[in-house]
This record gives C-alpha cells, sequence and structure tokens, in this order.
C-alpha cells in the first residue's frame, strides 16, 4: 500500500512539472556560419547560438555594380551574384518555404477462435459376472470431461493529415546539393499557444522556381504540431487515469 501512495504521488508531481498535455518541441538546430567581417553583436541577434566558422576573405569594393550583391552575404561575404542563378534557397541563412503535405492513414484488423472438448469415459468392469464394487459402490467407473475456449478481437484504425506552410531557414550545407533546414512557428490564441515546427534534408534540385518545397520531399523530417494551455491540457488524460493504463497496473 505504502508503494502504490509513492507511486501515484510520483506521478502526480511529473505531471505537474511537465504539464501533460503540452507538446513536446524538438531541440533545434545551431547554425554553422561565418561571421568573418560582420559585427558578433548582429550575427547573434540572426542566428541565436550560432556557431562561428573559420573567416574567410571577405571582398574588397572594387566598384563594381554587383559588389552589393557579392557582399550580400553578409556571414563570410564569399557569396557571388551569377548571371544564371535563380532566387532558390542555397546558402545559409537562406529562407525556404515547406508546404506541409502530410497524409497518414493505418487499418488493421485481427480475430482469432480456438474451441477444444475432450472426454473420456470408463464403465463399470465386471468380472466373472460381478461388477467391482466397495460397499456397494463402482469403484473403477470413472467419466472425464474438459473443454476449452477462446476468442478475440481487435481493431484499430488511424487517420492523419497536416495542411499548411512554414517558412524555415537554412542551417547549414551539406556540400552535396543538400540543405539542413529548421524553422518554427508560434501562434498565441486566446486559450493557449500554437507551435509548428520542422526540420529535415532537402534537395537544392527539389527546390521550385517560387522557393517552395512541398513537405514530402524532406528527408529525416521532424515535424511537430500541437498546442500548449488549456485547451491542450483539457484533452490529456490525468494522472491517476494513466496510471490505471499503465503497465504497471497488475490487473
Amino acid at each position: 500500500m505504502k508503494r502504490l501512495v509513492a507511486a501515484t504521488a510520483l506521478l502526480a508531481l511529473a505531471g505537474c512539472a511537465s504539464f501533460v498535455g503540452d507538446v513536446r518541441p524538438f531541440e533545434p538546430i545551431a547554425p554553422v556560419v561565418p561571421v568573418a567581417g560582420v559585427d558578433p553583436a548582429l550575427a547573434a541577434q540572426a542566428y541565436p547560438g550560432a556557431q562561428p566558422a573559420p573567416a574567410v576573405g571577405g571582398h574588397a569594393a572594387s566598384g563594381s555594380i554587383y559588389a552589393s550583391a557579392a557582399s550580400g552575404a553578409a556571414y563570410g561575404g564569399s557569396r557571388s551574384m551569377s548571371l544564371f542563378e535563380d532566387n532558390k534557397a542555397r546558402q545559409v541563412g537562406d529562407l525556404l518555404t515547406i508546404v506541409l503535405v502530410e497524409r497518414t492513414s493505418s487499418t488493421s484488423r485481427a480475430q482469432t477462435a480456438v474451441t477444444k472438448d475432450s472426454g473420456f469415459s470408463l464403465g463399470a468392469p465386471v468380472i466373472a459376472g460381478v461388477p467391482v464394487t466397495y460397499k456397494g459402490q463402482s469403484i473403477l467407473q470413472a467419466e472425464v470431461e474438459a473443454g476449452r475456449e477462446f476468442d478475440g478481437a481487435g481493431t484499430s484504425s488511424q487517420s492523419n493529415r497536416l495542411d499548411g506552410e512554414i517558412t524555415v531557414t537554412v542551417v547549414r550545407a551539406l556540400g552535396n546539393g543538400n540543405l539542413l533546414v529548421s524553422g518554427q512557428k508560434q501562434m498565441r490564441l486566446n486559450q493557449g499557444d500554437e507551435l509548428v515546427q520542422v526540420q529535415g534534408i532537402v534537395r537544392v534540385a527539389d527546390i521550385g522556381p517560387d522557393n517552395r518545397i512541398t513537405s514530402d520531399r524532406v528527408g529525416n523530417a521532424q515535424i511537430v504540431y500541437g498546442g500548449r494551455g488549456t485547451l491542450a491540457r483539457s484533452n490529456a488524460m490525468g494522472w491517476l487515469g494513466r496510471f490505471f493504463n499503465s503497465a504497471a497496473f497488475p490487473y
């Protein structure tokens, strides 16, 4: 009894500390960007938690009409403008819009039925025309019957759909034409907050001319959508209910 009370108390404290029902976001990726020639304060504001890469040589002002574009890569100054390059995201710090088109659906059904009956009967034997008895009762007559039956069925069905758009930031250029992107959107509503988080790997070749890509083209995608606050917590099971529905409950 004492152990049960202690376990329920621990679950209660854990539930109060973690606010059961609130979405749990993943840890965002810290970008690695060169900051040579850039005010560190500005770099910290643009990329919180960024890790500076080794400094690279800057471009000297040459008076060219493309000089401003070449120095437009404020973090590193190594990005040059090409007459044949479109506006697709390619460098660290570029923005990319991901169109969420997630669809998942699953159905599972199982049914099992087992039945077994068995019986054994031994009549009263007769020896020399006389039944074998003891104190008037037959002692060798026996009859055994046994039966076993099991019937089980289970059905599971789940469907999810997520639509929308979120603009993410290129946090790393992997060097093989792939980009590591990460971003989030937070919306504060009257009854709580809504959070959308996306991160993963995209190919530059898959990015459309409008600088968009669908979420089914994102590799190693991690997508989080959920809420925090009154509405999210009202849909969560309480700590005592979770205990009685957990594997720790013996009955």
